[in-house]
């Protein structure tokens, strides 16, 4: 099985702005480059697309292709269980959605110390998996992970039963403080568990990186791709089995393609220069975000808070070392523009939903201060 899986959370779109316009003649044409190829792995989940991502799933990938030609893995929603019986009708309900009967790999859905405790240990989700697993009805279980190797390392030791579980890893937050993917990584490692990677490229930012950056990856080798660098990193890392990368465009896949079909991991040269690499990113990143859209769900204002703080990250950059951040930018016009659709940084009310649900940890409240202060006074 090669080790790149293709990750349903950023399709492609026939509006940027609604994330249930997958661009589906588009996503067809990706999934058979990538069959065609010799990839099989492919990871969506309930809450992807705002739940369209597995119907996307079944009409692009699983009516246009033999059930013995790919390999599925979706999550249940641990985070809107409210009963047992949730379980089950969720699961019963992706299937539906996939058009399949069993799972090659399900997963409980982003564990934190939130969702462990209140979720999973309280409506018995191991219990479940156990038993899917036992039917038939999924292959391998385990679970995607967002929180401290502590409580990681709490989970496995309970539940040994899991046969993988999914970190994020990616260099810029391999020694994150906050992250701490290595740490989790030889978590994982010292139970015993395979490791599937997800945000290599922390959502695109480790795709365009600053110019000094860049310049190291383009002195060694100028005919790779920036986010090679990022995807390469994770796959050489010897427990890892499968690196998920969210490819949107079908450019983005033949890129990846290009350097995963006979994959090389990393030799020192190339580990030296991407932890220098990681030093520049780091210093010029001010909110950590990876547009993975959990937060939005839950706002009650409607606000695009990923795409804020991509603007905000971009002109932060962009007036870096000038005297004044507050000058217009290409970027106010794009936030004028989200403004007509979503509601603005200043609508932000400080409910906080939304930071229940980042796996960053991003203080969202606070961080759409400094939005609003740079794109609306």
């Amino acid at each position: 099985m090669k080790n790149l899986g293709f990750g349903c959370m950023r399709l492609p779109l026939l509006d940027e702005n609604n994330q249930k316009s997958i661009d589906k003649g588009q996503m067809c044409a990706m999934v058979d480059k990538f069959i065609e190829r010799g990839f099989t792995y492919f990871d969506t989940a309930y809450v992807y697309h705002e739940g369209e991502s597995e119907r996307a799933v079944k009409e692009c990938l699983v009516d246009r292709h033999a059930r013995d030609n790919f390999i599925l893995a979706t999550k249940l929603p641990m985070f809107l269980l409210q009963s047992e019986e949730d379980k089950e009708r969720f699961f019963r309900e992706q299937c539906q959605k996939c058009g399949v009967d069993y799972f090659d790999y399900y997963l409980l859905h982003n564990l934190n110390m939130g969702t462990y405790h209140d979720k999973a240990v309280k409506f018995h989700g191991f219990d479940f998996l156990q038993k899917l697993k036992s039917e038939g009805r999924a292959k391998n279980i385990g679970f995607s992970f967002h929180d401290k190797p502590e409580l990681l390392d709490e989970i496995l030791t309970a539940h040994p039963e899991v046969n993988f579980v999914q970190l994020q890893i990616n260099y810029l937050d391999w020694d994150n403080a906050a992250i701490q993917s290595a740490k989790c990584y030889k978590t994982a490692e010292k139970h015993g568990k395979k490791v599937v990677v997800m945000e290599p490229i922390k959502g695109g930012a480790l795709a365009n990186v600053p110019p000094e950056a860049e310049e190291l990856f383009k002195d060694y080798n100028p005919k790779i791709s920036v986010a090679s660098w990022a995807v390469r990193f994770a796959a050489s890392l010897p427990n890892v089995f499968m690196v998920l990368s969210g490819m949107s465009k079908l450019d983005q896949m033949d890129d990846n393609i290009s350097y995963m079909e006979n994959f090389v991991p990393l030799n020192d040269d190339e580990a030296a220069i991407v932890k220098r690499a990681a030093a520049i990113v780091n210093s010029s990143i001010e909110i950590p975000c990876t547009a993975c859209e959990y937060c939005t769900d839950a706002c009650p204002q409607n606000i695009a808070i990923p795409k804020y703080f991509h603007l905000y990250n971009d002109k932060k950059n962009y007036f870096k070392g000038m005297a004044t951040n507050l000058a217009w930018s290409i970027q106010d016009l794009y936030y004028d523009n989200l403004t007509k659709n979503f509601g603005k940084a200043s609508d932000c009310i400080a409910c906080r939903v939304c930071e229940q649900h980042c796996p960053q940890g991003i203080k969202i409240a606070d961080q759409m201060v400094k939005v609003k202060e740079f794109f609306e006074v």
